[in-house]
């Protein structure tokens, strides 16, 4: 498992919206891909190398609501320890008190103890930021075959320090999320397959699509 890294990753087209959760459309998942310079995976690190993807693929996804069954693809075409990742931003989460978490993972798919992951800033009551590593999927409480055969739903515990490094307190509220996939094929397949993004209980598919 990797050393938790937040970075800042601008993303094209990612949307600014009201921080308020009511208004649900405002929640989407924004794929993006990181590919570090050198040093910025720690010092002695050389710079990453362009291995990674992200987006939304038809037909790919859960068979549910969305006809088209867009499912997010993140993959890392190389080693752990190449300083790049793939993932996605969940834009118009600023300002909510974040009670539940987790995603759908295609069965066939990585699955492991560091990715894919969440990284979660929070502030506290009183203005401090903190950095959460949640999950990864290993980690969380999964529930095989669900919603259908071949995809498995998980959940993470955000007071249990198994599941979420450090816990995240009932009255903090979110910065920042950002799912994370860093774990090349030194750790298993080198991609992921996830769908139906669950944030406090609100399932989001391909962007703009609340289920």
């Amino acid at each position: 498992m990797k050393k938790l890294t937040l970075v800042t990753i601008a993303v094209a087209g990612a949307l600014s919206v009201p921080s308020a959760f009511a208004a649900a459309t405002g929640l989407r998942v924004n794929p993006w891909t990181f590919v570090g310079a050198a040093g910025d995976c720690g010092f002695g690190y050389p710079a990453g190398s362009n291995t990674v993807i992200a987006a939304w693929q038809a037909h790919i996804g859960v068979p549910d609501v969305d006809k088209t069954r867009q499912g997010l693809f993140l993959a890392k075409n190389g080693l752990t320890a190449d300083c790049s990742s793939a993932g996605a931003s969940v834009a118009g989460v600023a300002g909510i008190t974040l009670t539940e978490i987790g995603f759908d993972i295609r069965s066939d798919t990585h699955c492991g103890a560091g990715a894919p992951r969440f990284n979660v800033v929070t502030i506290d009551n009183v203005g401090n930021s903190t950095g959460h590593y949640v999950g990864g999927c290993a980690n969380g409480t999964q529930t095989a075959d669900t919603p259908v055969p071949g995809w498995t739903r998980v959940r993470i515990d955000l007071s249990n320090p198994a599941q979420a490094f450090p816990t995240i307190a009932s009255g903090d509220t979110v910065q920042t999320i950002d799912i994370v996939f860093d774990e090349g094929t030194d750790q298993g397949s080198g991609f992921a397959i996830l769908d139906n993004i669950d944030i406090n209980g609100k399932l989001l598919g391909k962007p703009g699509l609340i289920k």
